[in-house]
């Protein structure tokens, strides 16, 4: 018979923490991203032709707080199908100025470099993806 090895939990702490941050670094490929004045044309506009969703948000906005898990879910579910950025609207105006964002949240949907849906409000998740999937 061949001699056993036992396995403590203790000979395994040291693995711990790279397995965790392997996932955590796996989580960040799929992340929302932050997007400003000066990032959008890069991040949104120059984007693959992937549908973009762009939140219109503010730090201050209670319903922009419900709609932002909901995005990081659409992200993580659509991986390399969909990019999905933020903007802080408080940050930086100006792209909000340029394409008349009155009210937050907003998710407006982009692809190829045009505007082509906006979502105004908190809507549910589901709201979301029939919208962007027209787009894909």
């Amino acid at each position: 018979a061949l001699p056993s090895t036992s396995i403590s939990s203790r000979s395994l702490a040291p693995l711990r923490p790279r397995l965790s941050a392997k996932r955590s670094s796996v989580a960040a490929k799929v992340a929302v991203i932050d997007v400003t004045d000066k990032t959008f044309q890069t991040d949104v506009i120059q984007a693959p032709s992937v549908p973009v969703l762009v939140d219109f948000w503010a730090p201050w906005c209670g319903p922009c707080q419900m709609i932002a898990p909901m995005l990081d879910e659409i992200q993580a579910e659509y991986k390399d199908k969909v990019k999905c950025v933020k903007l802080n609207t408080d940050e930086s105006p100006q792209v909000a100025t340029d394409y008349g964002i009155r009210s937050i949240p907003t998710v407006m949907i982009f692809k190829d470099g045009k505007k082509m849906d906006t979502i105004i409000g908190a809507v549910p998740k589901a709201s979301l993806i029939k919208a962007m999937e027209k787009y894909m």
